[in-house]
């Protein structure tokens, strides 16, 4: 049967091109998520100021148990602000036998003025010897006003040892004259392309200068040369478990160096894999519908193989072999177009800053199986279950069979319809009563729930709207509209296909897409119409915390505050998650800031206190007066009273903390900007006053705060990207299957519209019941399609952001509705208009 299968290929193009376009590109859509989630899956970073140590020791991760049914179950979450270990810990790390030296290293950030575009991390110089760094010029720092510098950073400024160098560093410049010139052995860390680069201060200054006392970002591990290396880890670990620290080895020493590997980790793994899911759950109901439709077409063909003998199982098996060999075929389009696909997007990804430049795409062969695997079953599922109506009935009555439409469906479709619509439902209020992910999660299964139902029941929806159309239609249409009511009541289950990808295309693009920019503009709006400051000096290389109490004494300043921008891990059911939060000084906040506070005060803000967003508040289970737990960016656990609820969290975060309780526990220590207040009376003389305050601090100036909104909006489109990205990739392989099927189901229909025209129908009254059946089904889709969109649109903003009216664009909604009309118009009559070219007596004879 498979030499038939190939011959039925090559004479039944129409069908098998649609339904080989569509499998082509459900593979490449899974192929680009699938690499997504096996890329980051072995990406790991490059140990490279580590590659000497067998061991890293750091503190990167926050592990939270939470007690389920019994059970206990683990989150663990990367840290936002990096964590960090005791200095002690280097000395207990050293006595382990085998360990040469247990070296800790201290990670500051600092910019070199010379060259500001590069990035640079400075170092005690007692950490040099983890790369190895090796001396070409010069000697190493002997005091506080001398550093070491790699070659990389000296390149292309024209600096040599002994010249001085400006660098800004805890908020502050300073002049170091340069004592030597360092690369690490064999190049690897200084290499032009290997990562950051580096700068050594003598350890006693690494240590005044870092805002973590008595605390070392990480610490490397040598072992001596005649060590037993597993004794060696086996001993490490035991330290490290005691001080609830990890121990990194191997490849995953470079998750300790760059903790945005682990972020572009993370970010990928969950990027990948979450919109993996969706694109199988659209791929379902794409290829499904299109392989049902092609099958269904051909009963013709099928009903003949059975009336000269054919077996059931040879029927099944020429079927099965016909999609087998697409399937194979798509694979060899679809793997190769997903591969450059995910290329693209990773260069994406690092332009726009998602990922560092470390990060590539690796692997394939495991991406590429497991999606040929899940399509190809997916395609040859549908083939089954839709040949098996015509395989299963006795010869004699296959012809008949194909000509006469069978019954709408069977009762239990009808009641696995009801149910899904009913769990929709259900989603509604759970999406209601939910927030945050929990509330982005159930409205995405109330989408794929409600469209489920429609494609169950979209026989009865069919027949239902034909009747109730009918006199619409012929009112508008005359003749040829009682035609097109007559033919939609009678090929209800026929465009089950069509009905169910247009509906998947409105439901999906005018939900998905739109909430994306609900969630951006709330997000711009609540921080403009909650910032009360007209100016905000912005510093570049960070702000100490004396810059808003230096600017609360400009003349014409009635207020200042100093914002510092971090994230906080807050427990939840499952376990625990990152939020944004930001730490304040509450002295004058009330004239600078407006959280929209609901209940109680941000004067009562201290170092043991916390304000919470309304919706943080709901998550968490807290309330006015509770002591909240919670774990700050660096992992410190913290118990604080709730002292005040407010409504803007989008535009500010979900938690507010006084400055002081994140002291030395952000990677700067340094504010992000100072929000200053003006006098009604203020002049011209405040701002130059205000401009001068920032010429004293590196890299800082003076902005009105319209212009830090409109950053805003950028950042965060910027942030969206490769959210709005796969969703558009989603919505156009919806849009493709849409415009697929309407094409098959449309060239399916010669012999019909042959007959037709043979009885004494008119080219014309033709194509005007053509479009009176297009504009039957279109109402019915943009309905169905509408209403899913706006109730999962509404449900998830009204529960995510408290709008109970989502925001639509009009050019977006016109989009939407004007691209599905089109989309229906073109993929219809194109292929009708070729049909009615074709001579009545010619077209009575065509097999399809």
């Amino acid at each position: 049967m498979l030499t038939l299968a190939a011959q039925m290929l090559r004479h039944r193009k129409g069908s098998f091109v649609a339904t080989f376009v569509a499998l082509a590109a459900g593979v490449a859509v899974l192929m680009a998520c699938a690499m997504l989630v096996e890329s980051g899956w072995r990406y790991h970073g490059q140990p490279q100021r580590y590659e000497k140590t067998v061991a890293v020791v750091a503190d990167r991760d926050l592990t939270v148990s939470t007690e389920m049914f019994g059970e206990t179950e683990k989150t663990v979450i990367a840290l936002p602000e990096r964590g960090s270990v005791p200095t002690a810990l280097a000395g207990e790390l050293a006595a382990v036998p085998g360990v040469e030296r247990a070296v800790g290293d201290r990670s500051l950030a600092v910019t070199a003025v010379k060259a500001p575009g590069l990035a640079v991390t400075g170092h005690g110089w007692a950490s040099a010897a983890l790369a190895p760094y090796r001396t070409v010029d010069g000697a190493p720092p002997r005091s506080d006003g001398e550093i070491a510098v790699d070659t990389r950073l000296l390149a292309g400024t024209g600096l040599a040892p002994g010249d001085s160098m400006e660098v800004l560093t805890g908020g502050a410049s300073r002049a170091y004259r340069i004592s030597a010139v360092v690369e690490a052995e064999g190049g690897g860390a200084s290499s032009a392309d290997a990562g950051k680069a580096a700068l050594f201060f003598t350890d006693a200054h690494a240590a005044r200068l870092d805002p973590h006392p008595g605390r070392f970002d990480a610490i490397g591990v040598l072992a001596a040369p005649d060590a037993d290396r597993d004794a060696l880890l086996a001993g490490v670990r035991e330290v490290t478990d005691e001080a609830e620290a990890t121990t990194y080895t191997g490849d995953d020493r470079g998750l300790a160096e760059e903790p945005e590997a682990r972020a572009a980790r993370d970010f990928t793994l969950q990027a990948g894999g979450a919109f993996a899911g969706y694109a199988v759950m659209i791929i379902v109901f794409v290829v499904a519908a299109t392989v049902g439709l092609s099958v269904r077409h051909r009963r013709r063909d099928l009903a003949l193989l059975r009336a000269i003998a054919a077996t059931p199982g040879q029927v099944r098996g020429m079927i099965l072999g016909e999609v087998g060999l697409l399937a194979l075929l798509a694979a060899v389009v679809g793997v190769p177009l997903g591969l450059v696909a995910t290329g693209w997007i990773r260069d994406e990804l690092v332009t726009r800053g998602f990922a560092p430049d470390t990060f590539t795409v690796r692997g394939g062969l495991l991406s590429g199986a497991a999606v040929v695997l899940v399509v190809a079953a997916v395609a040859l599922a549908s083939a089954w279950i839709a040949a098996r109506r015509t395989t299963r009935i006795r010869p004699t009555e296959a012809l008949g069979e194909a000509v006469v439409e069978t019954g709408l469906g069977s009762r239990a479709r009808v009641v696995t319809g009801l149910a899904f619509a009913a769990g929709g439902v259900v989603l509604i209020g759970l999406t209601g009563a939910a927030d945050g992910q929990t509330a982005l999660g159930a409205a995405m299964g109330m989408l794929y729930m409600f469209v489920l139902a429609v494609a169950l029941l979209a026989p009865w929806i069919n027949q239902a709207a034909a009747r109730c159309l009918g006199p619409v239609l012929k009112a508008v249409w005359g003749s040829s509209g009682y035609l097109a009511a007559a033919n939609l009541r009678a090929n209800a289950r026929g465009m089950v296909a069509v009905l169910t990808a247009l509906v998947l295309s409105v439901g999906f693009g005018g939900s998905v897409w739109f909430l994306q920019d609900n969630l951006q503009r709330q997000t711009v709006v609540q921080s403009r119409d909650g910032t009360l400051a007209q100016h905000a000096i912005v510093g570049g290389a960070g702000l100490p915390a004396s810059a808003a109490e230096e600017a609360r004494r400009v003349p014409g300043v009635r207020a200042a505050t100093g914002v510092r921008r971090t994230s906080v891990v807050v427990p939840i059911d499952l376990g625990a998650q990152a939020v944004v939060a930001q730490g304040i000084d509450p002295r004058g906040a009330e004239h600078t800031l407006d959280l929209r506070v609901g209940s109680g005060g941000l004067a009562g803000l201290t170092k043991d206190t916390v304000a919470v967003s309304t919706a943080q508040a709901d998550s968490a289970g807290w309330e006015l007066g509770d002591k909240a737990e919670l774990w700050l960016g660096d992992g410190t656990p913290v118990t604080l009273k709730v002292v005040a609820l407010y409504e803007r969290g989008w535009g500010f975060g979900d938690v507010t903390l006084h400055t002081e309780a994140l002291a030395g526990h952000t990677v700067t220590g340094l504010d992000d900007q100072v929000l200053v207040r003006t006098a009604p009376d203020a002049d011209a003389g405040t701002v130059e006053a205000l401009t001068d305050l920032a010429d004293r601090y590196p890299a800082a100036s003076v902005a009105d705060t319209d212009t830090l909104t409109g950053e805003l909006a950028q950042d965060l489109a910027i942030s969206g990207w490769l959210n709005k990205l796969l969703i558009a990739v989603l919505v156009g392989y919806a849009v493709l299957a849409a415009a697929n099927t309407l094409i098959m189901a449309a060239l399916a229909r010669a012999r019909e519209l042959s007959l037709l025209r043979l009885v004494g129908v008119t080219r014309g009254q033709v194509k005007r019941m053509v479009h009176a059946e297009q504009a039957g089904l279109l109402g019915v889709a943009l309905v169905l399609g509408g209403a899913i969109a706006a109730v999962t649109l509404t449900s998830v903003v009204n529960a995510v952001a408290g709008q109970r009216i989502p925001y639509v664009p009009a050019a977006g909604w016109i989009a939407v509705v004007g691209g599905t009309v089109a989309l229906a118009l073109i993929a219809t009559m194109l292929p009708i208009g070729r049909v009615l070219r074709t001579p009545p007596v010619q077209g009575i004879g065509i097999r399809e």
